[in-house]
């Protein structure tokens, strides 16, 4: 099981890591509601490194990038189940709109998205100049928090 650390925290474990040799990758996303797609991206992550930290955005955060009605399950309950888990070792929360910030003073040494997000992927700049690599890793077909919300609305009588 996965800890959850403070951003200070996880970035004094994250000089810990590079002191022990571990290649941490970083992944981050709203993980609003866990579906498939969401596992397989996240062990397909920790399968490229010793060390896989989930960036959650928080809940002001999923407001903002999807609307009022987002999130449907709270940040502590997303980070909960995340931290459950067995391919996450980190959780930590973000507000930003993207956690290119965070990114900067982690500095992972893989960092990771999914192919929606290949024209833009927050931290590439950082990343890259610090030596490390940037992927975007293909989605599991037909698995979406958006399809799955619009499919859940549609079946409302």
């Amino acid at each position: 099981m996965g800890h959850f650390y403070t951003r200070p925290e996880l970035v004094r474990q994250r000089a810990s890591w590079r002191i022990a040799g571990k290649t941490v990758v970083f992944t981050n996303g709203c993980y609003d509601i866990l579906h498939p797609g969401h596992i397989r991206l996240l062990e397909r992550s920790r399968s490229e490194g010793d060390v896989l930290i989930l960036a959650l955005n928080t809940d002001a955060s999923v407001a903002r990038l999807k609307g009022p009605s987002r999130p449907l399950i709270s940040e502590q309950d997303r980070a909960a189940m995340a931290l459950a888990l067995e391919a996450v070792d980190a959780v930590t929360f973000f507000d930003e709109d993207t956690p290119r910030e965070l990114i900067a003073e982690v500095l992972p040494d893989i960092l990771i998205k999914g192919a929606d997000w290949a024209h833009f992927i927050a931290g590439r700049e950082e990343v890259e100049a610090a030596g490390g690599t940037v992927l975007a890793l293909s989605l599991e077909p037909g698995f979406s928090t958006t399809n799955i919300e619009k499919e859940l609305l549609a079946r409302l009588p």
